[in-house]
């Protein structure tokens, strides 16, 4: 299946599921909106992965956006990450804790051994929190200088993997 035919049937089974009628131009258009646009991963994603690997980290990916949406963008680094959970692999999104717990199953991992690195304060700081993980606030524009559910708050993904590396790793 094509990137454009996944993302119509995407958002195909999202309207049907929803109840909404769509005609087939409307569909066509979100398809277009979301192809002119395609995902990108910040710059300093892939040094970062590297590096977190190279220490001999488990790494995954856990986000609710559906994987056709960021494939391409993440291929040059996928053999770097040892999961990617979405939405759909989890059978919920990133507000349910299900997923982290998943996660941790599948990589055989404790969540006091877990770091849980976003920048989405409700649902990549509180709830992984909660379930006994540690968390790292990512503050590109610098919006956040106190963060209570954050064990740290960086600017960047390569200040992120220092923290794991000096303050989170027993090893």
């Amino acid at each position: 299946m094509g990137t454009e035919t996944g993302v119509l049937f995407f958002f195909s089974r999202i309207f049907w599921r929803l109840k909404v009628k769509v005609d087939k131009e409307t569909l066509d258009t979100v398809v277009k909106l979301l192809e002119s646009k395609p995902y990108q991963l910040y710059p300093d994603a892939a040094e970062t992965v590297i590096k977190a690997k190279k220490n001999g980290f488990k790494t995954a990916i856990v986000t609710t956006i559906a994987y056709f949406q960021f494939k391409r963008a993440v291929k040059p680094i996928r053999k770097y990450f040892d999961f990617i959970m979405t939405g759909y692999e989890a059978g919920c999104d990133k507000s349910n804790p299900k997923m982290y717990r998943k996660v941790l199953e599948i990589l055989n991992s404790k969540p006091e051994e877990a770091v849980m690195i976003g920048d989405d304060v409700p649902i990549d700081m509180i709830l992984p929190k909660r379930l006994g993980m540690k968390t790292i606030l990512l503050d590109r524009e610098r919006e956040n200088v106190k963060c209570e559910h954050a064990d740290a708050i960086v600017n960047d993904l390569n200040q992120a993997i220092e923290t794991v590396i000096k303050q989170f790793n027993k090893s």
